[in-house]
């Protein structure tokens, strides 16, 4: 009488990723993501921000009237003379 194998998969799926385990060499091997280092992280988001910022500024300047222009540039600057104001004492 032949041998049970008692870790046989029911499932023809199960089975099949089995035997590509096993015709691969893999078996035993645990699945596990590649490690990755905050300098590689860091790389490709840096490549990332680069595909489409650097040209934005340039482009947007472009595209907006002098009036946009100095809406935009009196904010930016009421902004950077708030971070220096003292707060007034109440």
């Amino acid at each position: 009488m032949p041998k049970r194998l008692s870790n046989r998969p029911t499932d023809i799926n199960q089975a099949a990723f089995q035997m590509v385990r096993r015709s691969t060499g893999t078996e035993n091997r645990e699945t596990q993501p590649p490690k990755v280092s905050q300098s590689d992280i860091s790389r490709v988001m840096a490549a990332m921000g680069r595909k489409g910022g650097k040209i934005g500024g340039k482009r947007r300047l472009t595209t907006m009237t002098p009036e946009q222009r100095r809406e935009v540039a009196l904010k930016a600057a009421k902004t950077r003379w708030a971070k220096h104001r003292k707060p007034s004492a109440e």
